[in-house]
């Protein structure tokens, strides 16, 4: 008996340790940030076993046990109509509000999902419910695009994807199909979802033959540069659930179907050093001490590389990809871009990405509206369903729709 309670104790430290994080005051839900940032860690570290053992790829192990656990069927209800369709190509979920008497046209709102390029899907009830919400509190119809994942296919097809089912939308007999107004539709996603929508604004603005184009683009902790990982938000937050700095860097390998031996060098800017010829012409364009505003700068300091490894982008090219990397476009194409909304978290490794951001997007006079919360973490407007539901989920959630609902 007393073997049985000594073995507990320890059973119940070692997971105490475990489960453990120091985190800011300031973040909401703490104890409940660490259970589940335990979980994912637990989950992540036996995908990476299997993938060690070569029976599978770890992020093909990871999404079939967050699809076969979370995925929902295409079921309407009274409210909301939900349907699968194909876009130019590509599976897209469309919820529908039913109709209003007198009301000819609805707003839309296309969005698309995070989950690293890798992960996830408009199907699983996070996003689902998020959808739903959406489309009942804005009235409008909803296009989540199911973009293909990484290992699949890597960049650029995402984007091609995204951009694909975007274009088809927003044709004329498409959106009268659905009865949407062609001049209220606005272009949405969190995190590599915010990634893919800013990049797909970018490139229907440069359309010449596009006749309809979004009201607005609103992108939620959107991950838009990799060019440097050691901005203020990377270095504070760099151990921080949900995505500490070094899951990051690998979903961006991920991504370009890189190696992940690069880690390291990327992670400590080799790959933008200043004998790196080809980054030359962009760092005026992610100069983070002069984008980020003090409260944000604090007292960090800026690594940049004498000597680095010009290699790095021959190999990996599109580490310098307007497409991958919307944050590094140029001038005359941020002044095309919609009305914009961006929501940024102070304990988020990519808060500086959605802040310089705005801050070139306002320069090239586009109206910004950035909306920061001190005290949530990167992922939280999904989590609002038991067990993973977040009082930061809500209140950014609630922001973001209120935000579309005055301007779209």
């Amino acid at each position: 008996m007393r073997a049985a309670w000594v073995l507990l104790t320890a059973l119940a430290a070692l997971s105490a340790y475990y489960v453990y994080l120091p985190l800011p005051g300031t973040v909401s839900d703490p104890w409940k940030l660490m259970l589940l940032d335990a979980t994912f860690r637990a989950v992540q570290q036996t995908c990476h076993l299997i993938h060690y053992l070569r029976l599978s790829h770890h992020l093909i192990v990871l999404n079939y046990l967050i699809c076969t656990f979370d995925k929902l069927k295409s079921v309407s209800s009274e409210d909301i109509n939900i349907t699968d369709a194909i876009f130019d190509g590509v599976e897209v979920r469309v919820f529908e509000p039913p109709a209003k008497r007198d009301e000819r046209l609805k707003r839309s709102v296309v969005y698309i999902h995070g989950g690293g390029w890798a992960l996830a899907s408009a199907r699983t009830s996070l996003y689902n419910n998020l959808c739903r919400i959406m489309a009942e509190s804005l009235n409008a119809v909803v296009v989540s695009v199911e973009y293909r994942l990484v290992p699949e296919v890597c960049f650029p097809e995402q984007f091609h994807d995204a951009f694909r089912a975007t274009k088809h939308f927003l044709q004329p007999d498409v959106l009268a199909e659905y009865s949407v107004d062609p001049s209220r539709i606005a272009i949405s996603g969190d995190s590599a979802g915010g990634n893919l929508a800013a990049a797909v604004c970018q490139q229907l603005s440069k359309d010449e033959h596009l006749t309809i184009r979004p009201k607005l683009q609103a992108l939620i902790y959107p991950v838009l540069q990799a060019f440097d990982f050691n901005t203020p938000s990377y270095q504070q937050n760099m151990n921080m659930p949900v995505l500490p700095r070094y899951v990051m860097i690998n979903y961006w390998i991920d991504y370009f179907n890189g190696n992940y031996d690069l880690a390291h060098s990327l992670l400590i800017n080799n790959h933008t050093a200043l004998d790196v010829g080809q980054a030359v012409s962009f760092r005026g364009r992610l100069n983070w001490t002069s984008l980020l505003p003090s409260s944000f700068k604090k007292n960090y300091k800026p690594v940049i590389q004498t000597t680095g490894k010009a290699e790095i982008i021959q190999e990996i090219p599109a580490l310098l990809d307007v497409r991958a990397v919307p944050l590094l476009a140029e001038n005359e194409t941020l002044q095309l871009q919609p009305k914009t909304y961006i929501l940024t978290c102070e304990n988020d490794v990519l808060r500086d990405d959605g802040v310089m951001y705005a801050k070139r997007l306002e320069n090239a006079g586009v109206e910004v509206t950035l909306d920061h919360f001190d005290d949530c973490f990167h992922g939280c407007m999904i989590f609002t369903i038991w067990p993973t539901d977040f009082s930061a989920g809500i209140q950014t959630r609630n922001s973001y729709i209120k935000w579309l609902d005055e301007n779209l």
